[in-house]
């Protein structure tokens, strides 16, 4: 009996012992999964999140305006690579006419200078070959001369804006050598 009581002493030692160490193992597995689960719905949360976003993008793509509007009448004009006397708007689209609006009493308007203020007593007045261009309205030059069909300025000389025509000038002292009269 000896045997039997030592026996059963052993074995409630161990189911004691070993009881709680199995509960442990059972609760690290349990924590295991748990964390699992947990890593895992983090990752459908973000896979799904992900593809809300891109389909909310795709939905404001498809809801935008066309990037240009459609050909008719209400489409911009065709740029126009050469001063056309003919067309009455050919200066329409031009990156240096965007702030012209049309005459204005009192101002004269120079590409790509815009409006600027004129004396009244040369608002307009009309430029000969002879006269001299007061210093204040020497400095708006054609920028582009090929583009008005002129030719290039002579040493010394220079095109330049003065009301709605162009005149080439000479540099030292203002005396008007050409005029092209009403370009714009």
């Amino acid at each position: 009996m000896k045997t039997l009581a030592k026996a059963a002493a052993i074995a409630i030692g161990l189911i004691t012992v070993s009881a709680p160490l199995a509960a442990e193992a059972q609760s690290r597995r349990d924590g295991r999964e748990w964390r699992q689960d947990r890593r895992d719905d983090r990752r459908d949360y973000r896979r799904d999140n992900r593809q809300d976003q891109r389909e909310w993008r795709q939905d404001r793509r498809n809801s935008r305006p066309p990037a240009r509007p459609p050909a008719g009448r209400h489409s911009p004009p065709p740029r126009v690579d050469r001063w056309d006397r003919g067309n009455p708007n050919w200066w329409r689209g031009r990156p240096e006419f965007r702030s012209y609006s049309g005459p204005r009493r009192g101002y004269y308007f120079a590409p790509s200078y815009g409006y600027y203020r004129v004396e009244p007593r040369y608002y307009g007045y009309r430029w000969q070959r002879g006269h001299t261009l007061p210093s204040a309205y020497r400095s708006y030059h054609v920028r582009d001369p090929y583009f008005y069909g002129l030719r290039p300025a002579p040493r010394g000389y220079r095109w330049v804006h003065a009301n709605n025509d162009i005149v080439l000038i000479a540099l030292a002292s203002g005396l008007i050598a050409d005029i092209v009269l009403n370009v714009y």
